[in-house]
């Protein structure tokens, strides 16, 4: 799922091409990608776009009038520009959006359908979209770490839980916790303000050096290629290649259809985490250290 860089980058995106535009009109392809029915898609035609936001992992276009569109991508959505002027964009797309620059269009892969619009009206219209986690990038320190504790969940949990903190995801937990080496199963609501201190500084510099890194890649351009899997990340999606900081083989544990990627090195003192599955089915015959591992 698209996380904080990669929403920002859209939404960086969208800002330079349809602020200030009218909605001129939308086609949907599927019946249920839009997601809510009043008001109706077609009330933002004609509406001014005035501002382009990130709200959790959801994309906000607000309009003239005090309406909005919302779109969530969820796991495999994503969104394709083409210029007025241009080639058009080829694939089958859910919904097209026209814009005077250009269209807007969302897609997504394989054959569940999650991504998602809804038109919201209203002051309070989109108080339902927001899952009330605090914004890493704009919160204190003291907030931040008042959250962290609030539950009593493991890190990856609480960084993950959009209830807790805002736009975080699989991937850049993995990052974060890399950086801040923690474990990720260390408890939240037990960390000393010194640990905390660590992973703050780290969920900021993560968070922001990835927008930035988009920012300069892109120059501009359209983001085409979003993706959770970048081969400059330390560790998630690295699994058995060397951790960028120490070399030992990075580790993971799997589970449903996600996996944490972590060093043990530098995260967990050396001692490998128990992987849900082969851990069982090894039993007494699981690794227990890198040391052990390699013998």
């Amino acid at each position: 799922m698209p996380e904080l860089p990669d929403v920002e980058t859209y939404c960086e995106a969208l800002r330079a091409r349809v602020v200030g535009d009218p909605l001129t009109g939308t086609r949907l392809t599927s019946p249920f990608v839009l997601r809510t029915v009043e008001p109706p898609l077609a009330a933002l035609h004609g509406r001014t776009v005035e501002r382009v936001w990130r709200l959790g992992k959801r994309i906000v276009l607000s309009f003239a009038g005090d309406h909005h569109l919302v779109i969530h991508l969820m796991i495999a959505g994503r969104l394709q520009w083409s210029d007025t002027d241009g080639k058009p964009f080829k694939r089958p797309a859910l919904a097209h959006l026209t814009f005077p620059r250009g269209t807007l269009y969302l897609t997504e892969a394989g054959t569940k359908r999650r991504a998602s619009l809804s038109v919201a009206a209203g002051p309070d219209a989109l108080r339902p979209y927001d899952r009330g986690g605090l914004e890493p990038l704009a919160a204190s320190f003291d907030a931040f770490a008042e959250r962290v504790r609030s539950e009593r969940h493991t890190i990856k949990r609480t960084l993950t839980d959009p209830r807790l903190l805002s736009g975080i995801g699989n991937a850049y937990s993995d990052e974060i916790l890399h950086r801040a080496h923690l474990s990720p199963m260390a408890r939240a609501d037990t960390m000393d303000d010194a640990t905390m201190t660590r992973l703050y500084d780290a969920t900021r510099a993560v968070l922001v050096e990835w927008v930035e890194r988009f920012r300069r890649e892109l120059g501009g351009a359209w983001p085409t290629t979003v993706t959770a899997f970048r081969p400059e990340m330390a560790v998630h999606g690295q699994y058995g290649k060397p951790c960028p900081v120490c070399g030992s083989p990075v580790q993971r544990i799997r589970y449903a259809d996600n996996e944490t990627n972590y060093c043990a090195r530098c995260q967990t003192e050396g001692r490998l985490l128990a992987d849900r599955g082969l851990s069982r089915l090894l039993k007494d015959d699981w690794p227990r250290s890198l040391e052990e591992l390699d013998a």
